[in-house]
């Protein structure tokens, strides 16, 4: 489990069901965000950007891809974008 993936987590994780449904996604990952600055201690991050978007990207392909059980197409429609994007993703993050 990733850095960004456990203060996740960790703010939102051991919520209940109901809980999570309440509390919007961005407020998880800003809440995993400053937590992750604080525990940085005055250090400087490096490739912010990259690190968060490899971290929400993946797993939000995995559970797309198992609610389309497997159908690139259909997991392609639900997130709104090209088929041909999704398989480079795929590829991306070795989930083919």
């Amino acid at each position: 489990m990733s850095v960004i993936e456990s203060e996740v987590e960790e703010s939102c994780g051991q919520a209940t069901f109901t809980e999570r449904r309440q509390q919007p996604l961005s407020a998880c990952i800003t809440a995993a965000l400053e937590r992750y600055f604080h525990d940085l201690d005055g250090h400087e991050p490096q490739k912010l950007y990259e690190m968060v978007i490899a971290e929400v990207e993946q797993p939000m392909l995995k559970v797309v891809m198992k609610q389309a059980r497997g159908n690139q197409c259909r997991a392609a429609e639900i997130l709104g974008i090209n088929r041909g994007t999704l398989r480079k993703k795929l590829e991306k993050y070795k989930l083919l």
